[in-house]
């Protein structure tokens, strides 16, 4: 496959459509199972052996699968399973977070093949599109010379109205406000001619344990991500779900309510944000919670109460989102080490025993996989979900 057609691949479904849907599909299974024989695909989709054949060999002639090691052991032939090939196609993904943004390189497997980070005072668009191209040149130059042409495109991830998230004044303030008429397609066409994917960061993360994480088993859940503001994203139906304005799972909007009353949101009472200001007002610098690789054993009379507020804030939002649909589950990830995510996890589990579900059936309290890089990688896996996945919850003439 050369650059021109993985660019013929950005159209998504055309008029001769059913071969593209059927490649998706099949695309799909081996991105979920990892490696599947030929015939256990044709079971899987419907489709009669020699149509499945017929796609493997046009995939693998395209690089984008490759011939697994053969299964031995029963009679017959060795069963030979096919999988997806890393090398088949990469794709950048940019998060734009509150302090610090990341790039990263992602190959067609998840597999993270080159990063970059950056920290800031306050997100400026100057600043993070200068990241985004430098940062774009620097890792798609890491690549050898004959993949290069890979790279399919470069996923956003944002916060949803990002002009609004800050706290400045004067000139600052009005320059941080421009993000409102930021263009982002056209800020990266000023440098590129990759396609560009928007994402809400929210959305991304769970995009990115969706495809990657352990959450497999469950084809309804809702997801939240712990960042400096939380967020979250839904997956229905086997997809993460976008919605019409590419907003749904806005969960750190939901409304909560203050010590005293007052109406807050869950992104008021269920944030590190509110961890960074308790270690500001003992005197201990907030940057320590980013430090790579994260360690806040050191911080435990702070992190200890953080952890008991947000996890009964999220016990009482995880009843409130299953009171709309009916998940299976709640999946709980964030920007924080595993032994603080574990315990937060296993507060919440036991906060929602206390709470009033009548007319609910409690849903599962689970652990994602990801970490702190969910984001990126899911801003990262846009492009190829889009150009070479299959969206359940859309038409073909949406994919």
């Amino acid at each position: 496959m050369d650059g021109d057609s993985i660019s013929a691949k950005r159209a998504g479904v055309n008029q001769s459509g059913i071969r593209d849907y059927n490649e998706r599909l099949i695309l799909s299974i081996l991105q979920f199972e990892r490696a599947v024989p030929a015939a256990e695909l044709a079971r899987r989709t419907g489709l009669s052996k020699p149509t499945v054949s017929t796609i493997l060999r046009n995939l693998e002639a395209d690089g984008l699968v490759r011939r697994g090691k053969p299964v031995r052991g029963k009679v017959g032939k060795p069963s030979i399973p096919m999988e997806l090939d890393p090398d088949g196609v990469f794709s950048i993904g940019l998060k734009i977070g509150r302090r610090s943004a990341d790039l990263v390189l992602l190959d067609l497997s998840g597999t993270v093949r080159g990063q970059m980070h950056t920290t800031y005072q306050y997100p400026m668009p100057d600043a993070v599109f200068g990241f985004l191209k430098d940062g774009l040149a620097t890792l798609v130059g890491r690549l050898p010379g004959n993949l290069r042409h890979r790279v399919c495109g470069v996923g956003i991830g944002t916060p949803f109205e990002l002009w609004k998230w800050h706290d400045l004044a004067g000139l600052a303030a009005e320059k941080f406000r421009s993000w409102k008429d930021i263009d982002f397609k056209a800020e990266v066409a000023a440098f590129s001619d990759l396609p560009v994917f928007i994402v809400n960061d929210g959305t991304a993360a769970c995009q990115a344990e969706h495809l990657y994480g352990r959450t497999h088993a469950y084809r309804d859940y809702a997801y939240f991500f712990i960042g400096s503001f939380v967020g979250g994203g839904v997956v229905l139906n086997g997809t993460v779900f976008e919605g019409t304005r590419g907003n749904a799972g806005a969960l750190g909007s939901m409304r909560s309510t203050g010590p005293l009353g007052e109406a807050q949101q869950l992104i008021d009472v269920a944030s590190i944000h509110l961890l960074e200001a308790r270690l500001v007002e003992a005197g201990i610098d907030p940057a320590v919670l980013w430090r790579q690789p994260q360690d806040w054993s050191g911080l435990t009379r702070y992190v200890e109460p953080w952890i008991g507020q947000t996890a009964q804030e999220l016990a009482k939002a995880s009843l409130s989102i299953c009171s709309v649909i009916d998940f299976e589950a709640v999946v709980i990830d964030g920007a924080f080490p595993t032994n603080v995510r574990d315990e937060l996890v296993e507060r919440t589990r036991r906060y929602l025993v206390n709470q009033d579900k009548r007319g609910l059936i409690e849903p599962r309290i689970d652990a994602g996989n990801i970490g702190h890089n969910a984001r990126g990688i899911g801003a990262a896996s846009s492009p190829m979900f889009s150009q070479f996945l299959l969206n359940t919850n859309a038409g073909l003439s949406a994919i």
